[in-house]
């Protein structure tokens, strides 16, 4: 194999290393997300179910 092609090669591996590390905070991101928007409706049912019983 010819350096050029070497070298483009060791590029394009590092190029989709980056991309794949670059999804992998955006899953972890949105996972986080989902967890608050969980949090803050199971706050709000309770804070509901305690006005009720008001």
């Amino acid at each position: 194999m010819s350096k050029f092609r070497s070298t483009v090669s060791i590029l394009a591996t590092a190029t989709a290393l980056l991309a794949l590390a670059s999804c992998a905070n955006t899953i972890k991101g949105v996972g986080r997300d989902a967890a608050g928007a969980v949090n803050a409706t199971q706050s709000a049912a309770h804070s509901v179910e305690h006005a009720a019983k008001k």
